[in-house]
C-alpha cells in the first residue's frame, strides 16, 4: 500500500503528528469534489490477490525485504527509509488472526483489492468488533454534502466532523486512484475512544 497523503499539511515546523490549517496541493482535488469520502477502519492492511492473502510488510531502513515481498513503490522513501509492500501470509501464529478474518469474510472468493482486518485480536480493536473479518478498502462511502462544508473553514469543519463521526478518520479516493486522508489524531483528537465512550 502506498503512503496516503494527508488533505491538510503537516506542521513540519512544529509537531509533526499534527495538521495545519492549509490544504496539502497534493490534494486540491479533494476540495474540486473529484474523489469519493470514506470511512478509514483502523486494523491491519491486507492485500487479496488471486484468491490469496498478503499481510502488508515494511522494509525499514535498508532492512532486507521478506521472502515473496512485492514493493509498492520503486524504492524506499528517501527521508523516513520506509519501503511498504506485501508478503505472502504465513500460515503460522503470526498471521493467525489475519487468515480467520480472511476465511470469514469469504476466503478465496473473495475480489481482488484490499481490505482492512479487524476484530478482536487484530490492533488491539479499536474498533470494538466481533467476530475478525476484512473491510474492503473504500467500500463504506460517507453520506456527508462535503461540497457545503468546504465552503467555510475546512480545518474545523473536519475537526467537528470527525468529533461527532466517531470514527478513526476519512480517506478520499479519485477515479484515477489517488488517495487522501484525514485522521482524528491529526488534529489531536482522541482515538481509540475511551471504552466507556463506545
Amino acid at each position: 500500500m502506498k503512503k496516503i497523503p494527508s488533505v491538510l499539511e503537516r506542521d513540519w515546523q512544529g509537531d509533526r503528528s499534527r495538521v495545519v490549517a492549509e490544504l496539502n496541493p497534493d490534494c486540491e482535488w479533494v476540495m474540486r469534489g473529484e474523489g469519493v469520502a470514506t470511512r478509514q477502519w483502523d486494523g491491519t492492511a491486507v492485500r487479496v490477490r488471486g484468491g490469496r492473502l498478503f499481510a502488508r510488510a515494511d522494509a525499514k531502513r535498508g532492512e532486507t525485504p521478506p521472502p515473496g515481498f512485492e514493493p509498492c513503490e520503486d524504492a524506499p522513501d528517501p527521508h523516513t527509509g520506509h519501503w511498504p509492500g506485501w508478503r505472502p501470509a504465513h500460515t503460522g501464529p503470526e498471521d493467525q488472526w489475519l487468515r480467520e478474518a480472511f476465511e470469514a469474510s469469504g476466503g478465496e472468493t473473495l475480489c481482488d483489492g484490499t481490505y482492512e482486518a479487524i476484530g478482536p485480536r487484530i490492533g488491539g480493536n479499536p474498533e470494538c468488533v466481533d467476530p475478525h473479518r476484512l473491510v474492503r478498502h473504500g467500500a463504506d462511502v460517507l453520506r456527508f454534502d462535503w461540497a457545503a462544508k468546504w465552503a467555510g473553514d475546512l480545518y474545523r469543519n473536519l475537526i467537528s466532523y470527525l468529533w461527532l463521526a466517531r470514527i478513526e478518520g476519512i480517506v478520499w479516493h479519485h477515479p484515477d486512484g489517488r488517495m487522501a486522508k484525514i485522521k482524528r489524531r491529526d488534529f489531536g483528537i482522541p482515538w481509540p475512544l475511551p471504552k466507556d465512550d463506545q
